[in-house]
């Protein structure tokens, strides 16, 4: 049992919270509190306070509006300090984190009584590199020749007119104090490629003997994290953790208690991080490059020990695996039958899926004479590093001086990370699957390069189940995993296998406070046209949609694939285009202020957009009054990763359209109407121009899977 003292705490917290906001109790948030209370509070511990019992995790599915930052922090804090442990609460995005420190967390600090400490931990990706910015600002002219070899690994850059300004106006803000080289509170967005020359990663840091690093933004970053009760991160983050063994980046998960908010996104995350790629054509160039380089580097220095005898052996090998990288291409340009398909942002991907997860017997033995080969690359470049570590360190007399040493650590830091890539690669490529369990889906994907065409090899798993039972539940003290959809179909079966949530996990589903009857109507009109005829289906779209939204000053339209999408647009006429922001031609928040201003204006806005509109996508009042759902969104058929767990399941004696497409499809369906409701005033209309939803017996499922909505059916 949760002890009184806990309990005391936790409703004293609640009851000062709501009195000293004026706020009235939330059934769904009161329950909420209680549920995770109950778990996380009364976990049964050693003599060294470790867990002694089964996983102790708790799954809350709280809808938009219940207040769920409020309702975990109030009971995880507390539940977390009282048995001495930290609290980690981690986000899929970084507009969640950031929201939870900057204005969620300090409210409940001045406003509960409660009394904890907290920090942002975020990956070093996130924040500058200030001497990459250095190195950047004085145009490459002033590095050595050494640099200059490693132009390849993005050490030699030309810096064109726009970015010297970004770079100045960066260091400018830095010397003022007006930014803290963090890329999320820079005032506008930066481009990736022109954040990747300004980051670093861990293999080409060195630490404390770079000359900024007293200045070093990400390790100031860092040290805050050191004492404070309550963490807040993202996912990534966490499952980069667990996966160096945890308690490398993060506290301890048997020290730590886990709330994983936004927390569908989890499963998903962790397959990412344990799918790996590679492109044959431009690591075939990179190899050639590294012999070169390698070869001028040793005419230039004469390397005396074991500095010179490695970096000797490098040319050579790097040949002979580029060697059987373009023998490579070549088996897989005979194999593949490269097939067109988008995936489910709309991009064209011509993919070939090895079926079953079985690569042909010639390609898997080139795949195994490739992984032998980078593992020796990888060898080679980690003692190459760990040999300039000393040198930097000044312990040994490596052959070159410190400061030599110290410029030469990135660009071998570089290689390693790229030889490890790819040995991970062609070690997951080539594996042989376990009898019991899913095997790996492999694909190739064909990618442009330049002018030519290349071919990138995938291996991904295709359940993050085990992975997460064993690196995340079996260890941690304690974990919440919450989100507004947890559940499909009104179960947690979906969630359960594909996060592998313990057999004991508590579920739950608290209501909503939103009174979905009175604020919203749903309506299933007759176009007259099947969703499976996609040119009727269009056409009809067409004929129907300006009288569809005409009454709402904002409108939300979501589509299942981007050609749909483009035709509609094209097909409607010139002056009811204008009242159109279509995704892709600006960037997501480009696009999301644009319509924002209109609407503010007194004028009509239609959003037309794929499946990153359909979720996180904040549009309250008169912003998105009326949400258009063109057709129930089932998966992209050619997800290489979908496609290979289908295959699992129906060669398991399953029904994988029930089982996995009919369940996700609802799932994505309930976050696409979820932009209609953002707050309890909020009031509008979703039409569905699907009529699968009434005349197929999954359909029906479908529909009564959605929020309480009144009805409409044509």
């Amino acid at each position: 049992m949760i002890s009184n003292e806990l309990k005391a705490t936790i409703q004293g917290a609640y009851s000062r919270f709501l009195e000293a906001k004026s706020l009235k109790p939330r059934y769904g948030q009161r329950l909420m509190i209680a549920e995770v209370a109950k778990v996380l509070g009364d976990i049964a511990c050693d003599d060294e306070g470790r867990r002694a019992g089964e996983p102790a995790v708790v799954a809350v599915e709280a809808g938009t509006g219940t207040g769920k930052t409020v309702a975990y922090s109030l009971a995880a804090i507390p539940a977390a300090k009282a048995a001495g442990k930290r609290l980690v609460i981690a986000t899929a995005t970084v507009a969640l984190q950031e929201q939870i420190v900057f204005k969620d967390l300090p409210d409940l600090m001045r406003n509960s009584g409660l009394n904890f400490s907290f920090a942002l931990a975020k990956g070093r990706g996130r924040y500058l590199c200030l001497s990459k910015l250095d190195i950047l600002l004085q145009e490459g002219h002033a590095q050595s020749a050494t640099a200059q070899l490693f132009e390849e690994e993005g050490f030699h850059i030309e810096v064109d007119e726009r970015s010297q300004k970004l770079f100045n106006s960066m260091i400018e803000k830095l010397a003022g104090n007006r930014w803290d080289g963090d890329r999320d509170s820079w005032s506008e967005a930066i481009e990736d490629q022109d954040w990747a020359r300004l980051t670093t990663d861990h293999s080409q840091c060195t630490g404390r003997h770079c000359p900024n690093f007293q200045q070093c933004v990400f390790y100031k970053a860092r040290e805050g994290m050191g004492k404070v009760d309550v963490i807040v991160t993202n996912h990534d983050m966490v499952l980069a953790d667990l996966a160096l063994g945890g308690g490398a980046v993060l506290p301890d998960p048997r020290e730590t208690m886990y709330v994983f908010d936004e927390g569908h996104h989890l499963p998903d995350k962790a397959i990412g991080h344990f799918a790996h790629y590679s492109r044959l054509r431009s690591t075939a160039d990179w190899l050639e490059q590294t012999a070169k380089n390698l070869t001028k580097l040793l005419a230039q220095h004469p390397l005396p020990g074991d500095l010179g005898k490695y970096i000797e052996q490098v040319p050579e090998l790097a040949r002979e695996v580029r060697t059987q990288q373009q023998f490579m291409f070549t088996l897989c340009e005979q194999v593949a039958d490269f097939r067109v398909g988008e995936d489910m942002e709309g991009r064209d991907r011509p993919r070939y899926r090895f079926e079953g997860g079985v690569v042909p017997e010639q390609i898997r033995e080139v795949g195994i004479e490739l992984k032998k080969g980078f593992a020796r690359l990888n060898d080679l470049f980690t003692r190459l590093a760990d040999l300039l570590k000393e040198g930097m360190d000044g312990e040994n007399n490596i052959g070159i001086a410190s400061h030599q040493a110290e410029e030469w650590y990135p660009l071998f830091g570089s290689l390693v990370t790229r030889a490890q890539g790819n040995w991970e690669l062609w070690t997951a490529f080539t594996a042989e699957d376990p009898e019991d369990n899913p095997p790996m889906a492999r694909w190739l994907t064909l990618a442009e390069s330049g002018a030519l065409f290349d071919i990138e090899v995938n291996a991904s798993p295709i359940l993050a189940a085990e992975m997460l039972r064993k690196s995340l539940w079996n260890v941690a003290h304690g974990a919440l995993v919450t989100s507004a959809t947890l559940t499909a179909l009104g179960k947690f079966d979906r969630f359960r296998m594909r996060s592998g949530l313990p057999r004991d996990a508590v579920q739950c589903v608290v209501p909503s406070p939103f009174v979905h009857g009175d604020a919203g109507l749903l309506r299933v009109p007759d176009l007259g046209a099947d969703p499976r005829d996609a040119a009727a289906h269009t056409a009809a779209i067409i004929r129907a949609l300006p009288a569809i939204v005409e009454d709402a000053r904002g409108a939300l339209v979501l589509f299942s694939s981007r050609k749909q999408m483009q035709d509609v647009f094209d097909g409607l006429d010139r002056d009811w285009r204008k009242l159109v922001l279509i995704q892709g031609n600006l960037s997501k928040q480009e696009t999301l202020n644009k319509h924002k201003a209109r609407v503010d204006d007194g004028q009509h806005s239609v959003l037309f957009g794929l499946a990153s509109f359909a979720e996180g996508v904040d549009l309250p009042g008169a912003y998105c009054e009326h949400v258009v759902i063109a057709k129930i969104p089932f998966a992209v058929p050619d997800d290489p990763v979908e496609a290979a767990l289908a295959e699992w399941i129906e060669a398991r004696g399953g029904n994988p359209f029930m089982e996995i497409a009919v369940p996700d499809a609802s799932l994505r369906l309930i976050q696409a109407c979820g932009r209609l409701l953002r707050t309890e005033q909020d009031r509008g209309v979703i039409t569905l121009l699907d009529r699968r939803l009434v005349t197929q017996r999954y359909g029906k499922a479908i529909l009564n899977a959605l929020p309480p909505f009144r009805r409409e059916i044509g």
